[in-house]
């Protein structure tokens, strides 16, 4: 379970796993997410549901990493009438037994980029690449135990945030073991492997943080990361996460990052130096396998336009002379054509 400062403790409960009530914050979102890797066929794929039942629609993804290196990708903002379920806009997010499985399915289009890195303009993307009719299904089971939860006071009460500000007032995420398949387009893509899972819940704003780079990452069954660097919006940097060894896992305190770029300041690789509560360290590399460049705009009350890109990264991890797959996604708040990260060294 992850640290949280004095005076508070994390709460997380197996009901926590279902939806909640949304409360009156307009920008309420309750999301969950999972990626999985197939270290044998070299290919992966995530997917995200977020209700913003105040909004009256959620945010659908859907990402696949093909082997050849094509991305599938969709987006929608199917309309909902309210925070009964997760399923929307074709993804259906079940919960078999909470905190030991869960199955995702899939049934609608993808679109299917030889160049992902075109998603930067989506009208363009949506207009020069194939749709193609596509199903998945996946099956889930947690292979660790949970990180993280819902931040409250000592005394078990609430703790009062303001929406305007907040990302998200819990977040949970789980190392897990992953087989299905994903078909498109006539093909068919087996999957047997690994990855991680998320869940967070309360008012979000995308642009609510200035950047962060949350790096998950499996290597066997029993040995597998996340960590997190994330600005503090004082010109600094906090560091998170956890490592997941013999079924345990050893929290992060510290983590030294520094990333390659290429001409669109996407990243290509990375390197970190990891310390954990436990006194270890752990050298991981990663090299970029496949991009997709993501956005999301939002006009403030003031009238300002807010741009926040997310690239995406299938990426290949090296740690303890073992190979691993994961992902490297990288948000940033963009000011003045550039990455706010980027700008701060990271």
């Amino acid at each position: 379970m992850a640290s949280v400062a004095e005076g508070f403790k994390l709460r997380l409960a197996p009901e926590d796993e279902f939806t909640h009530d949304p409360g009156e914050a307009e920008n309420y979102n309750e999301s969950m997410y999972f990626n999985v890797f197939d270290a044998r066929r070299r290919a992966g794929a995530w997917f995200r549901l977020g209700n913003r039942p105040n909004q009256r629609y959620a945010e659908m993804s859907i990402c696949v990493y093909f082997p050849d290196g094509r991305v599938g990708f969709m987006f929608q903002r199917p309309e909902i009438s309210g925070n009964a379920e997760m399923n929307a806009g074709g993804l259906r997010i079940e919960v078999v037994e909470p905190f030991k499985r869960l199955k995702v399915t899939y049934s609608g289009e993808l679109l299917v980029l030889t160049k992902p890195e075109e998603m930067a303009n989506p009208k363009v993307a949506f207009r020069n690449n194939p749709r193609m009719p596509a199903r998945m299904e996946m099956e889930y089971t947690g292979v660790s135990p949970m990180y993280g939860g819902e931040t409250v006071k000592a005394d078990g009460s609430p703790i009062e945030i303001d929406p305007e500000k907040s990302f998200a007032k819990a977040h949970y995420e789980q190392h897990c073991a992953a087989r299905g398949f994903i078909e498109c387009g006539g093909e068919r893509l087996e999957i047997d492997g690994h990855g991680l899972r998320d869940k967070s819940w309360g008012p979000r704003h995308w642009q609510a943080i200035e950047w962060y780079r949350w790096c998950p990452m499996n290597f066997e069954a029993d040995f597998g990361m996340m960590f997190t660097v994330m600005g503090d919006g004082r010109g600094g940097a906090r560091a998170s996460g956890m490592v997941l060894e013999g079924g345990v896992y050893d929290e992060i305190t510290a983590c030294e990052l520094s990333s390659e770029w290429d001409g669109n300041e996407y990243q290509t690789a990375l390197e970190a130096k990891v310390t954990t509560k436990a006194g270890r360290t752990y050298a991981v590399s990663g090299r970029v396998l496949s991009l997709i460049p993501l956005r999301n705009r939002r006009t403030a009350p003031d009238g300002t336009e807010l741009t926040t890109r997310i690239t995406e990264a299938m990426t290949e991890y090296r740690c303890n002379g073992q190979t691993g797959y994961g992902m490297s996604e990288y948000l940033d708040q963009i000011v003045d054509g550039r990455p706010l990260g980027r700008l701060s060294g990271y």
